[in-house]
Formats: structure tokens, C-alpha cells, sequence
């Protein structure tokens, strides 16, 4: 199992410095990659009373490609996953170019991390349908795929029109890697087994969580693939545990067949690079790297 971070994105700050050597130490401490979300834009909440999602305006996030761009000319051996970003709301064809230039500059250590998001501003602003948002994706995938594997694209669609045109330089890896979030109900469980190459639940490795994975792997089987080759990546917010129960709760996604973890530093009051350097030396001492399968 690959042990890597979540990029703690609304508490590191803006600081390029800062950024690099978060990158440089995850790298250093042996962690083999690093995740990250997605929120484009931000909800003012002076005239929202009734808010309920957990970002707004005043909530820093640093955009998933530029980031990874910047981190990949810092590092040497850093794999870098999406986690997720939300593919409705963006254009299927930049987002697709995007993915290959970042597989090249990391040469091919690139998961795309793809789900669909809850908040309808973000929507509203990028001019897409909310509304459409599980229906398209499916289709955005197809796309994205076809674009990474052939130089030439004649593509028709519902959503999408590619007139004999590709895109160039192709990513080194062909296709890229697609993993799917989510898993609210049976109908996005049936979505990741038939088209995902691996999955990013939200759950943890309990009963619960166990039901989840094997309704995923029965619908797989169901679809004619082979659920052993698709990949699982779990969370572990640390501030969960105390650091004695660390590497008990790390061995505990490699029980249920996680082929990669990452480790969440956010949520437990840290704020700047510094101070989430040293949660990733405090989790490293109780989860030596060569402690990794």
C-alpha cells in the first residue's frame, strides 16, 4: 500500500516557499504522493444564512494543475493524484490537455481524481448545468480517454463534438489513470465499478465502510471486470487518533485491500507548511516508510 498526503489546501497558506518545501518534505519523509481537491470558486455567505457546505469565500484554494505543475519542477520520484476535482464544471477537452501536460511534467506519476461536487455556485459561475452533472460525466470520461490514447479524435456525442482534432504532446501514460469519488448511493457505486480504474471513497475501514467496498465489488463483477485491478485509496484524517494508534488504523486500509492512503493533516488546528511538515515527521515516527507494502 502507497502512503501518500493530502494537500492541506485552506490552511498552508499562499506562500510559494511554503508550498515547495511542504512538497519537498512529503517527498523526503518518504510519502510517495500527494492529493489534492477542488473548489474553483467561493460562496459569499453575508447574504446565505442557510449555508451549509463547509467552504466559502473566505476559504483558500490553491487550483489542482497549476499546483502540481509547480510541485512536479520541485520534486524527483512524487506521484500526484486529484482528489477530486469536479469534471462537470469544467471543460472536458482543457481538462484532458491539462492532464497530459501534468503527466509529462511528473512523467506519468499522475492519477486523475474525478467526481461530480455538491455545490451548485461553482456551477452557476463556470456556466454549467448543475443539474446535469451525473448524466455528462460519464460521457466526459469517454472523452478524456479517447484524447489520451489517440492522436486523432472524430468524436460525437450528447455533450461533446471533436471535429478530426487531438491534442499534443500525448501524456506519457495513455490512458491516464481515472478514479472516481463518491459513492452516495448504488447508482454511483455501479458508475465507479464499470468505468473507474480505481476508487476514492469517503469512508473509513469499518463494517460500514467494508459493505460499501463489496456492494462496489459485486456490481464489478456484475459489469465483467475483475475488481482485484481496480484501485482503492483511503483517508486517515490523523486528528482522529492519537499517534499511538497510528499504524494500527494505517494497517487497517491495508486489511481491506487499499492499494493507496493518504494521510490528512488538516482539521486539528495546524496552520502554515510548518507546522504540517511536522505532523508529517510526527506521523512518519510512528509510520516508518519502510513500513509501507
Amino acid at each position: 500500500m502507497q502512503i501518500g498526503i493530502v494537500f492541506p489546501q485552506t490552511e498552508i497558506g499562499s506562500d510559494p516557499g511554503g508550498i515547495k518545501a511542504f512538497g519537498q518534505a512529503a517527498e523526503s519523509l518518504g510519502y510517495t504522493f500527494i492529493a489534492t481537491y477542488d473548489h474553483v470558486i467561493g460562496a459569499n455567505l453575508e447574504n446565505r444564512p442557510d449555508w451549509k457546505g463547509p467552504y466559502s469565500i473566505t476559504s483558500d484554494f490553491h487550483e489542482p494543475f497549476v499546483l502540481f505543475g509547480f510541485l512536479a519542477g520541485a520534486t524527483e520520484k512524487l506521484g500526484f493524484a486529484t482528489s477530486i476535482v469536479i469534471l462537470p464544471q469544467r471543460q472536458t477537452v482543457l481538462v484532458a490537455k491539462q492532464a497530459a501536460a501534468l503527466d509529462i511534467l511528473c512523467r506519468g506519476r499522475f492519477r486523475l481524481g474525478v467526481g461530480v461536487g455538491w455545490n451548485e455556485i461553482e456551477y452557476e459561475a463556470l456556466n454549467e448545468d448543475f443539474a446535469l452533472r451525473g448524466r455528462r460525466y460519464e460521457e466526459q470520461i469517454e472523452v478524456m480517454r479517447l484524447l489520451w490514447t489517440n492522436q486523432v479524435v472524430n468524436y460525437t456525442g450528447k455533450w461533446h463534438s471533436i471535429p478530426d482534432a487531438g491534442i499534443s504532446p500525448m501524456p506519457v501514460q495513455q490512458p491516464i489513470p481515472v478514479w472516481l469519488g463518491g459513492g452516495a448511493n448504488d447508482r454511483v457505486l455501479r458508475r465507479i465499478a464499470k468505468m473507474a480504474d480505481g476508487w476514492m471513497p469517503q469512508w473509513q475501514p469499518n463494517d460500514d465502510g467494508h459493505k460499501q467496498l463489496e456492494r462496489m465489488r459485486g456490481f464489478a463483477d456484475d459489469a465483467g471486470r475483475d475488481h482485484s485491478e481496480m484501485g482503492l485509496e483511503g483517508r486517515f484524517p490523523v486528528r482522529m487518533q492519537n499517534a499511538d494508534s497510528w499504524a494500527t488504523k494505517t494497517a487497517e486500509w491495508s486489511d481491506i485491500g487499499a492499494t493507496h492512503m493518504s494521510v490528512v493533516t488538516m482539521g486539528d488546528g495546524l496552520q502554515g507548511a510548518d507546522a504540517h511538515i511536522r505532523r508529517l515527521e510526527e506521523y512518519r515516527a510512528a509510520v516508518p516508510a519502510n513500513g509501507q507494502s
